[in-house]
């Protein structure tokens, strides 16, 4: 029999419990730093050293966390469906719980790229300095989507959420767009579950199960309710 596709939103409340500090917690800094001078385009060009700095340490920050019990149930829950994972972090902590199908709509931080062209991509586990160069020539940057960006994985995203025979939003505040308007792609009638300490606004569907937990204790109300 066909699995059931289930599709999850996740954001940076999943990643919190592994110990990785988010903007949104902390009155608009990260690590104490304002975003906007770091994660711009404008911060870019104005102190790219700066950006570098943050960038490297967010990397060494992501490299020493640990998936914890809310990545690994949703790996767990391939066994039952057809998952898709569409994530706002830019860690790599779904694969490393065993997550296979992870469309990263923010960028990843093991990954660097020129700043002239976005599909001259490359892996990197260590800093990235000023003078190294893609193969255009040009600087490489953090492939990461900045505030003031656009966002190119959206395109692809919101077949994906429309696909959905069962969608779960995990740890995402649903305040930063576009991610935050995948939502609206869930087919009517799709059953929706919502796992946050605090729980974002999605709308008025009677198919809304609220799951008002940290996302490590909520996986398991889930996995109670989706396979039980």
């Amino acid at each position: 029999m066909e699995k059931r596709k289930l599709v999850v939103l996740s954001g940076a409340g999943i990643s919190a419990e592994s110990g990785l500090k988010t903007f949104r917690d902390s009155d608009g800094l990260w690590e104490g730093y304002d975003v906007t001078e770091v994660a711009t385009p404008r911060a870019w060009k104005k102190n790219p050293q700066l950006v570098l700095d943050f960038y490297n340490m967010r990397r060494k920050n992501v490299a020493e966390a640990s998936p914890n019990a809310a990545h690994y149930g949703l790996a767990e829950l391939e066994k039952h469906f057809d998952i898709t994972i569409i994530t706002q972090n830019i860690d790599d902590l779904h694969e490393r719980a065993g997550s296979t199908n992870i469309m990263h709509l923010h960028g990843e931080i093991f990954k660097m790229r020129s700043e002239r062209n976005y599909s001259l991509v490359k892996e990197t586990r260590g800093d990235i300095h000023l003078g190294d160069l893609a193969e255009d020539g040009a600087q490489y940057r953090p492939h990461i989507v900045w505030f003031e960006e656009a966002v190119p994985m959206i395109e692809e995203a919101i077949p994906v959420v429309n696909s959905a025979d069962i969608f779960v939003l995990i740890g995402t505040s649903l305040v930063v767009y576009p991610a935050a308007g995948l939502i609206n792609y869930v087919k009517k009638g799709t059953p929706v579950y919502v796992i946050d300490k605090k729980m974002p606004f999605v709308g008025q569907s009677g198919l809304i199960t609220a799951i008002e937990k940290p996302a490590t204790e909520g996986i398991e109300d889930l996995k109670k309710l989706l396979i039980d």
